[in-house]
């Protein structure tokens, strides 16, 4: 075959450093703006990302050769970064790890929407139920005791 063709596509999940609500309303969809800004210049595609105040999703598109790890690092510590630059909350920070999730194409609008909806979904859940559910969904085996 003369070219390589590739349908990858991962939901990303991280939190602001011990989950504190740091991502004001105020400034929130400049920043997920802005990581989809260094999403694309790290070779991958943004196509959502969304979040409330103590963390964010991203489902990206990614091409043969771009690095999860990299790209994860790359859009954490520039758009935190951005936060002390722009925002001026020099104590911003993002926990050290993260969550990332394959998604089928079938599921792709699914994902897109549960992220666009995120504020509607935590008046309900949240972050930690939630990312729990997310791991136990995907078949990820985890020990609660390290997970916060």
């Amino acid at each position: 075959m003369p070219s390589t063709h590739l349908s990858l596509h991962v939901h990303v999940v991280f939190s602001t450093k011990d989950r504190i609500n740091r991502i004001a309303p105020a400034w929130r969809d400049r920043l997920h703006g802005f990581m989809g800004g260094v999403a694309r210049t790290s070779h991958a595609v943004p196509e959502a990302i969304g979040g409330v105040g103590d963390h964010v999703h991203l489902l990206l598109g990614f091409k043969a050769t771009t690095s999860l790890a990299d790209l994860v690092r790359d859009v954490k510590s520039v758009s935190s970064r951005w936060v002390h630059e722009e925002i001026g909350d020099r104590g911003f920070t993002w926990q050290e790890g993260y969550g990332a999730f394959t998604v089928s194409p079938s599921q792709r609008e699914t994902v897109k929407d549960y992220i666009a909806r995120q504020d509607e979904h935590h008046r309900r859940r949240g972050f930690q139920e939630e990312y729990v559910e997310l791991l136990r969904r995907s078949g990820v085996e985890f020990d609660e005791r390290f997970l916060w």
